[in-house]
């Protein structure tokens, strides 16, 4: 595992969702991404669920947990920032995801005007935000 600075790379980004099978469709149906495994712990009262491309060993995955018992409301505070995701054509898989009723934050833009990649951001079914973004 030579990857980054002493052996070390970035492994999982962890987010709390109100119900896990929801989300889980949301990033493999819309976004595809893959399961890459689920466990559940009633000692740590959770269900958990990772998700993203490829296998978890070599790729960055979402880990995604629901409470068994939930707060009575999920605050995201204000400080969350957002996930990005590289796509090869951002105004294509937009207008995909519009068609399936994928919540827009941000329209698909340019960065800037003299730059052709686009930026769109969306929201999953917790309301987190998701770049999209492409580099041409």
């Amino acid at each position: 595992m030579a990857h980054g600075n002493n052996g070390m790379k970035i492994r999982h980004t962890m987010i709390r969702v109100a119900d896990l099978q929801r989300s889980v469709d949301f990033y493999t149906q819309h976004l595809g991404m893959d399961l890459m495994r689920q466990r559940e712990s009633e000692v740590r009262g959770e269900r958990v669920a990772y998700v993203g491309y490829g296998d978890e060993d070599s790729n960055h995955a979402l880990e995604i947990v629901e409470m068994m018992e939930p707060p009575a409301e999920y605050v995201h505070g204000n400080t969350y920032g957002h996930v990005a995701l590289l796509v090869t054509n951002v105004q294509e898989k937009s207008d995909r995801l519009k068609n399936a009723g994928v919540e827009f934050a941000h329209e698909p833009h340019q960065t800037r005007p003299d730059n052709p990649n686009m930026i769109a951001f969306i929201k999953d079914p917790d309301g987190y935000e998701i770049e999209l973004t492409e580099r041409r």
